[in-house]
C-alpha cells in the first residue's frame, strides 16, 4: 500500500512536470509565431490580408471551405482588444498607428448600410462585413447584438489611454462618437434576440448579455470622464437591468450556465468560458454575480463544460477525469464535423490562471458547495470552507490547479503543427489541423491564454461591489395592471401580439408572445400584470401565415408606477 501511494505521488509530481514544462515549451515557442500571426491578418499591410482596408481584421485568409475573407466585428474587437491592452500597458509600445487604423476603419463599417440596417435603424447589429469595407449581403445569421459591446470595450480601453496621455480632442471629437453609437445601440436593443457568437441559436446568449453588461458599465464611467453626463443614468440603468438578466442563465441543478435561452441543446457551451475571461475583472474578487473566474458559478460551469467533451472525442481517450482534455464549442456541434477549437481550449486555460491570480491576491480561497465538484477533482477530500494561501490546502489546491490550467495548453501544443500556424480546429479523431487555417481569434485567444499565466491584467471595468436589482426579474413584488393599446391595421387573419423584456411579457419571446384583442379595431388591446417600479422595453408584433414581422426599432419602454393601473398608448411603426 505504501508503495502504491508513493507510486501514485511520483506520477502527479512528474504528470505536473511534464505538463508545466510543455506549457513553458509552447508559450516559448508559440507567442512571437502568434503575435505575428495576428498581425500577418491585419490590412493593409499584413502578409494574409492582401485586399483588406487599413486598421481591417480578415478572420482567416481561408477562401473555400470555409470562406472566412470576412471581418467580423466580434472577432476584430477582440483582437484589438488585445492589442490595445499591449500597447496601452507599455508591452508594445509600436501598435499606435494600426489602432488608430481600426479605429477609423470601425467608423466607416458603422456607416455602410447592410441587410440589418443602416446606422440608425440597427445596421450596427451587422455581424460582417467584406474586407473592402462594403456590406456583405447574402443571407447570414443576423443581427449579432455582441459585436457592438465588445467594439465600445476595445475602444474605451484606448480612449482612457488617450486621455491618460493628454490627447482629450481627438477622443471628444473622433472617438466618442464612434463609441457612443455601439453603446447607444447596446442600451436600446440589449434585451432583443440575437444570433450567438457562434451564429447559430436565435434566442438570448449568456456572452452577449455579459459583453454589453460590461460595456455599459465601462461607458457610463467613461461618459462621466469626458463630461458627457446626459447619457450616464440610461446606461447604467441598462446595465442593471443586463446584470439582472444575466443571473437567469444559471442552472443550480446541472451546475452551469446555460450558454443560450433557444437552440434545443444542453447549453453546455464555450461561449460561458469565453464569458468569463472577457468579463475579467482583476478588482472584483471571485463575484458569482459577473461570473468572475474565480466564483463558484464559473468554477463549477468550467467542469462541467470541460467534462462534456471527455467521452466524445478520440483524443481525449485514456486521459484521467481530472486531467486536462482538447475541448470544442459545445458537445452537439457538427460543424466541420464537429472538432475541438484551439481558442475554445485555450479560454478553458485562461479562466484557470485568472482564478489562481485572484485567489493570490485575496490570500485566501473559498470552497462552496456550488464549486465543491470542481475543487474535488484535485482533493477528493475537500469540504467546503475557506482556506488561507497559508494553509497546506491552499498550497495543494493551486499547485494542482496551475498543473490543469497548463494540461490545456499542452493539448494545444500537441496538436500545433511544427511552423505554429493555429486552424480554427482540430480533428476529434487524430489531431489534424481542420477548417480555417491561421484564425487570427486562435491566435489571439493563445496570446490572451499566455498573458494570464504570467499573471497579467489590464484594469477593472467597474465590476467590484454591483447588487443585482431585485425588482428586475418579474417575479414576485408589487404588480400594476398596464393596458396596451396599440393602433395597428391588419389583412385578415393577420395578428398583433406583444413580447418584451420581463417575464410577464414573455422574455422577448415571439413564439410566445401575448396576443391583443381586437375587439375595438383597428385598436388592438391587451391588459398583463408587470412588476410596479420597473423600466420594462417591449415590442409588438405581427403574426400572419406563419411569418412573424417586428416593429421597428427602437424598443418601446414605459416605467411602471409603485401601484394602480396604467394604460399605454401606441401606433404600430
Amino acid at each position: 500500500m505504501r508503495f502504491t501511494l508513493l507510486t501514485s505521488l511520483v506520477g502527479l509530481v512528474v504528470g505536473a512536470y511534464a505538463q508545466s514544462s510543455a506549457a513553458d515549451a509552447y508559450v516559448a515557442s508559440e507567442s512571437p509565431i502568434a503575435k505575428q500571426g495576428v498581425l500577418n491578418n491585419i490590412g493593409p499591410d499584413g502578409s494574409k490580408a492582401h485586399g483588406a482596408k487599413a486598421g481591417i481584421v480578415v478572420a482567416s485568409p481561408s477562401t473555400s471551405n470555409p470562406n472566412y475573407l470576412y471581418t467580423w466585428t466580434r472577432d476584430s474587437s477582440l483582437v484589438f482588444k488585445l492589442l490595445i491592452d499591449q500597447f496601452a500597458s507599455g508591452e508594445d509600445t509600436s501598435l499606435r498607428g494600426l489602432i488608430d487604423d481600426f479605429t477609423s476603419a470601425e467608423a466607416i463599417l458603422q456607416q455602410v448600410p447592410n441587410p440589418s440596417g443602416t446606422v440608425s435603424t440597427g445596421g450596427l447589429g451587422e455581424p460582417k462585413f467584406n474586407i473592402d469595407e462594403t456590406a456583405f449581403t447574402d443571407a447570414w445569421g443576423r443581427p449579432q447584438r455582441d459585436g457592438p459591446a465588445l467594439r465600445a470595450t476595445a475602444i474605451i480601453r484606448y480612449a482612457n489611454w488617450l486621455l491618460d496621455n493628454g490627447n482629450t480632442t481627438y477622443v471628444s471629437n473622433t472617438l466618442w462618437p464612434v463609441i457612443q453609437l455601439d453603446l447607444d445601440y447596446v442600451a436600446n436593443n440589449w434585451n432583443q434576440s440575437t444570433f450567438d457568437l457562434w451564429e447559430e441559436i436565435n434566442s438570448s446568449s449568456f456572452f452577449t448579455t455579459a459583453v454589453q453588461h460590461r460595456a455599459l458599465r465601462e461607458g457610463a464611467t467613461f461618459a462621466s470622464r469626458i463630461g458627457q453626463s446626459s447619457v450616464v443614468s440610461g446606461y447604467t440603468t441598462q446595465a442593471n437591468n443586463l446584470l439582472c438578466f444575466l443571473q437567469s442563465y444559471w442552472n443550480p441543478s446541472g451546475g452551469y450556465v446555460t450558454a443560450n435561452t433557444g437552440g434545443g441543446r444542453s447549453g453546455k457551451d464555450a461561449n460561458t468560458v469565453l464569458t468569463s475571461i472577457h468579463t475579467f475583472d482583476p478588482a472584483a474578487g471571485c463575484d458569482a454575480a459577473t461570473f468572475q473566474p474565480c466564483s463558484d458559478k464559473a468554477l463549477s460551469n468550467l467542469k462541467v463544460y470541460v467534462d462534456a467533451f471527455r467521452s466524445i472525442y478520440t483524443i481525449n481517450s485514456g486521459i484521467a477525469s481530472n486531467a486536462a482534455v482538447a475541448t470544442g464549442r459545445y458537445p452537439e456541434d457538427s460543424y466541420q464535423g464537429g472538432n475541438p477549437w484551439y481558442l475554445t481550449t485555450s479560454a478553458v486555460a485562461e479562466q484557470l490562471y485568472d482564478a489562481l491570480y485572484v485567489w493570490d491576491q485575496l490570500g485566501a480561497l473559498n470552497v462552496t458547495s456550488t464549486s465543491l465538484a470542481f475543487f474535488q477533482q484535485f482533493s477528493s477530500g475537500i469540504s467546503t470552507g475557506t482556506y488561507p494561501a497559508s494553509s497546506s490546502t491552499y498550497a495543494t489546491l493551486t499547485s494542482a490547479i496551475r498543473t490543469f490550467a497548463d494540461g490545456f495548453l499542452a493539448v494545444n501544443a500537441k496538436y500545433t503543427p511544427a511552423d505554429g500556424g493555429l486552424a480554427e480546429q482540430y480533428s476529434r479523431n487524430d489531431g489534424t489541423p481542420l477548417s480555417a487555417v491561421d484564425l487570427t481569434w486562435s491566435y489571439a485567444a493563445a496570446l490572451t491564454a499566455f498573458a494570464a499565466r504570467e499573471g497579467k491584467t489590464y484594469g477593472s471595468w467597474g465590476a467590484a461591489g454591483l447588487t443585482v436589482p431585485a425588482s428586475c426579474s418579474g417575479s414576485g413584488g408589487a404588480t400594476v395592471a398596464v393596458t396596451f393599446n396599440v393602433q395597428a391595421t391588419t389583412v385578415f387573419g393577420e395578428n398583433i401580439y406583444i413580447t418584451g423584456s420581463v417575464a410577464a411579457l414573455q422574455n422577448w419571446s415571439p413564439d410566445n408572445a401575448l396576443i391583443l384583442s381586437a375587439a375595438n379595431y383597428p385598436t388592438w388591446s391587451i391588459t398583463v400584470n408587470l412588476p410596479a417600479n420597473t423600466v420594462v422595453q417591449y415590442k409588438y408584433i405581427r403574426k400572419f401565415n406563419g411569418q412573424v414581422t417586428w416593429e421597428s426599432d427602437p424598443n418601446n419602454q414605459i416605467t411602471t408606477p409603485s401601484g394602480g393601473s396604467f394604460t399605454q398608448n401606441d401606433v404600430w411603426r
